[in-house]
């Protein structure tokens, strides 16, 4: 095994070999942590069963967004399976807003509905949930997002981030607490075998990937798994997206979800309503399949022409305040569907935390994007006194506040960034290496071999990227219909050329032929008329 390689595990920390083995290929068994583990599990069965022995009509509250929409899909699917009679409510992004919302609880509740479990929300809705309480409904919770001190009036508050409990691993994605709720129902209740449970793996795939949540522990052994079974899923919804979108089933991984199948989903709730999204992934037949995965990809071409008229108008704002560490960035007409992915690229583009909101009136609401050791849930905490409500996670949040206090909310959270007194903040955003190299001949289909061994990729297992040190440029060409994209070919000390690719870097980059660089890239496999050759994507010239 070569030196590249050595060095590859030992940056990962899986170099023993039994770290090594179990990080590779885990067993799902042994990733299996005991789901009664959970606060509020064991309350949380017991109403389910309640529910069945008396046939009460349950209502599953999901999301508008990837996590939240397969969460839903799978707790329809099991719920059926165990004999409960279940509906479920996706509320709409401008009309319920996130969350439990005061108005859809009522609506559910004219309904017949005798019980809601939450998917990917509730922790936080404590006057919701007294409301469903007052209206006859019991609740139970099942989430992943921040916890106040005091529970809601919720039958069960099943949580991992709750600090009441030894469950082992707290970063499960809104779908993972779902899928373990469906564990401890098979323990206790009949109609899904043991075994059954790993056909919902595709759907736990898919939401833990797009939801962001570190791939290591349970979510890595989750993800693997399940994207075996998405590779062979028996939902035509999901064949039809894949199909439409031009991705191979038996190709699929984290890229395919997180950068394909994630953001044609999510367009729907972005757009209109994310109904149609939960109707693509529970479509029974596949002409229905095809017939909504069509119009997904409609508003997914939609939604990145409107991303891109509000990102430019963005940045046109952000050099107005271009001396505060924190941007705060507003405009009538900025959908707030689509503003979360407009701060995440404006993040990447000034590198400082985001926060863009959409005036709507008298009111606004925002999304929030931070990285590093800026806390987003925490300064929205701090500024509390300027908003309506807000919460979220460390580096994403949401908030709504009357739009003649944004000028007060920016003051509050700049002065908040300050007073943290934040040091070299940028390094977060610096690539991580995970190999230093001289020699372009350790760079070979034995090491590609391995990196695929390290799949699948997401947050907290990135794909590895290597440092390439001491090259000199031999070739330089720009390639693409705008000229726009950068090519380069390098040469080592002992004369040995590599390729590498940098996509819109033309702009970024003029190193000239002769220079002498380090270059930081991953590598891809390139397949040409059959023959497949190693090169580099680049990420930084230095």
């Amino acid at each position: 095994m070569s030196g590249v390689i050595e060095q590859l595990f030992k940056t990962r920390g899986i170099y023993e070999k039994d770290k090594r083995q179990a990080f590779l290929a885990p067993d799902f068994e042994d990733f299996k942590h005991d789901p009664f583990l959970l606060p509020d599990m064991q309350k949380a069965v017991e109403r389910l069963q309640q529910a069945k022995q008396k046939n009460e009509l349950i209502f599953i509250y999901g999301d508008y967004d990837i996590d939240g929409l397969t969460a839903t899909s799978l707790l329809l699917d099991a719920f059926k399976s165990f004999g409960l009679r279940c509906e479920a409510f996706i509320p709409n992004r401008f009309v319920d807003g996130y969350g439990l919302s005061k108005g859809a609880i009522k609506e559910i509740a004219a309904k017949g509905a005798n019980l809601i479990v939450t998917v990917d929300c509730g922790s936080l809705s404590h006057k919701e949930i007294d409301l469903a309480n007052g209206l006859g409904m019991d609740v139970i919770v099942t989430d992943h997002h921040s916890v106040a001190d005091v529970m809601p009036n919720a039958i069960a508050t099943i949580n991992p981030k709750r600090n009441d409990h030894n469950y082992p691993f707290i970063d499960l994605a809104g779908v993972g607490v779902a899928f373990k709720l469906v564990q401890a129902m098979q323990q206790k209740m009949e109609g899904l075998a043991e075994g059954q449970e790993k056909w919902l793996l595709d759907l736990v795939a898919l939401g833990t990937v797009c939801d962001v949540v570190q791939l290591v522990d349970e979510n890595r052994a989750n993800v693997l798994w399940g994207l075996k079974v998405l590779q062979k899923t028996r939902r035509p919804g999901l064949r039809s997206i894949a199909q439409v979108t031009g991705l191979e089933m038996s190709k699929l991984n984290s890229r395919s979800l997180g950068f394909v199948i994630g953001p044609h989903l999510n367009a729907a709730g972005r757009l209109e309503t994310a109904q149609h999204s939960l109707d693509l992934i529970t479509a029974d037949d596949a002409m229905k399949g095809l017939e909504i995965a069509y119009k997904l990809r409609e508003m997914n071409i939609a939604r990145r022409a409107e991303q891109d008229r509000i990102f430019a108008e963005a940045k046109i704002q952000a050099e107005q305040f271009a001396n505060d560490p924190v941007l705060v960035l507003s405009g009538a007409g900025w959908s707030h569907g689509i503003i979360g992915i407009v701060a995440a690229k404006i993040l990447e583009h000034y590198q400082k935390p985001t926060f863009v909101l959409e005036e709507m009136g008298e009111e606004s609401k925002g999304s929030a994007r931070s990285f590093g050791d800026f806390s987003a849930v925490e300064a929205i905490r701090n500024a509390d006194q300027w908003l309506i409500k807000g919460g979220g996670h460390k580096l994403a949040a949401g908030i709504t506040l009357k739009t003649d206090k944004i000028h007060n909310f920016r003051k509050s959270l700049n002065e908040f960034y300050r007073s943290k007194g934040i040091q070299d903040q940028l390094r977060h955003l610096e690539p991580k290496i995970d190999a230093i190299i001289d020699n372009v001949t350790e760079l070979d289909f034995e090491l590609s071999n391995v990196i695929k061994s390290l799949e699948p990729f997401g947050h907290g297992n990135p794909e590895p990227l290597f440092k390439l040190t001491d090259v000199i440029v031999q070739n330089r060409r720009h390639l693409g219909k705008d000229q726009n994209h950068l090519k380069l070919t390098v040469c080592d000390k002992k004369g040995n050329t590599w390729d590498l690719i940098g996509f819109g870097m033309v702009s970024k980059y003029d190193n000239d032929v002769g220079e002498t660089i380090d270059v930081i890239f991953k590598i891809v496999e390139n397949e040409w008329r059959g023959t497949v050759k190693l090169e580099g994507q680049l990420i930084k010239l230095m």
